[in-house]
């Protein structure tokens, strides 16, 4: 079997951003309106008033204080609230593929090899605006790469099941270099009218390259891989090609992001700790020895008690890298985009981990040292 390393990484992040305020300003002109045209009800008690919300709460609940999204106007006309995105014509190249081909030529570019020893394409995101073609052969077409192409979804774990794949098509002498990208229009499936989600999720893209060890000039050896799934409905989103089928018709509210928060946060935090101490055991890592973690970007709250169980203390901010602040949610590029952006500092020899979980339950390990 032959050792892989993640050799390169790529990020696209949308020019336009929505802070706290401009979200929870929206968000209540929308709360007052709604109360107001439904008065009557509400006063007979046959319906409950909508609460506003505030750029404190939302902070206090998530760290999220600002997100990136790919079309901002939209989402903050009470009137609208969610993205306008003209659809493409067939002959265009998809919205979705287009920032995963920014995101994948930062990633070449830093590699600085010829692109044609990428062997494969993996397309891992949690919302493809559309069941085929794959994604990743329009990616593949756009960058101009051999090979083959496919998508997997597996939630907010998609990267890291996406470079297990990669390291496992590079261990087995299959390929000699992958290309994973993840991009992510979230703001998509978010129903920015309910109070307890609105504020959740941003837009991004990340690419990786993994490369077989005895080629890479440098970049961060893949010492072990590990994937866990466990069934829940806790997140769940029922859009579908066949919600057209349903005699009942279609309830939009429940073909947008649905969560149960605090049954996610109790039963997701003991499953990933868990997996993360089992794998390090595994691998003969001690993981109070981690430099950093790059866990999911979902919660602060979530990542700091992971980072506490994992660590055996409190972590700092450098050893537990946020980046949901600014970036929000990003599902599956979230961890990405930690490691993208909080890794060059580190001395060759230092280990850290790259760590996504999400609906499913899925969650994803990959323990590393830089080279």
């Amino acid at each position: 079997m032959r050792p892989a390393v993640i050799a390169a990484t790529g990020l696209y992040t949308p020019s336009e951003s929505i802070s706290n305020a401009e979200l929870v300003e929206a968000f209540n002109a929308y709360v007052a309106r709604f109360n107001a045209d439904h008065g009557a009800a509400i006063a007979a008690g046959e319906i409950a008033p909508l609460q506003p919300s505030s750029a404190e709460f939302i902070e206090k609940a998530s760290g999220i204080k600002s997100r990136y999204v790919m079309q901002k106007s939209g989402i903050l006309d009470p009137q609208v609230m969610r993205p306008v995105i003209p659809e493409r014509s067939n002959d265009e190249l998809s919205i979705l593929a287009e920032m995963a081909v920014r995101a994948a030529e930062q990633a070449l570019q830093r590699w600085g090899k010829p692109r044609e020893r990428i062997g494969a394409v993996l397309c891992a995101c949690s919302n493809m605006q559309r069941a085929y073609p794959a994604m990743a052969v329009e990616v593949q077409a756009a960058l101009g790469l051999g090979g083959f192409a496919f998508d997997l979804n597996v939630a907010c774990s998609s990267a890291t099941f996406g470079i297990k794949t990669a390291t496992d098509f590079v261990a087995t002498g299959s390929l000699d270099a992958v290309l994973m990208v993840n991009p992510e229009i979230c703001s998509g499936h978010l129903n920015f009218r309910d109070r307890d989600s609105h504020f959740i999720f941003g837009d991004v893209a990340t690419a990786v390259i993994v490369e077989r060890a005895d080629e890479a000039a440098g970049g961060w050896d893949i010492l072990g891989t590990r994937l866990k799934t466990q069934f829940s409905n806790a997140i769940r989103n029922n859009a579908g090609f066949l919600n057209r089928a349903a005699p009942e018709g279609r309830d939009l509210a429940d073909k947008l992001f649905v969560q149960q928060g605090r049954k996610v946060f109790k039963e997701v935090v003991p499953m990933v700790s868990e997996l993360i101490l089992d794998h390090a055991a595994s691998l003969g890592l001690d993981p109070h020895a981690l430099k950093r973690l790059w866990l999911h970007q979902a919660n602060i709250n979530m990542n700091e008690m992971i980072g506490r169980r994992v660590l055996g203390r409190d972590p700092s901010p450098e050893e537990n890298v946020i980046i949901l602040d600014r970036y929000a949610n990003t599902s599956s590029a979230g961890s990405i985009i930690a490691f993208h952006q909080h890794s060059d500092d580190m001395a060759a020899g230092e280990l850290g981990l790259i760590c996504s979980f999400g609906a499913g339950y899925s969650a994803g390990t990959v323990f590393v040292r830089k080279r």
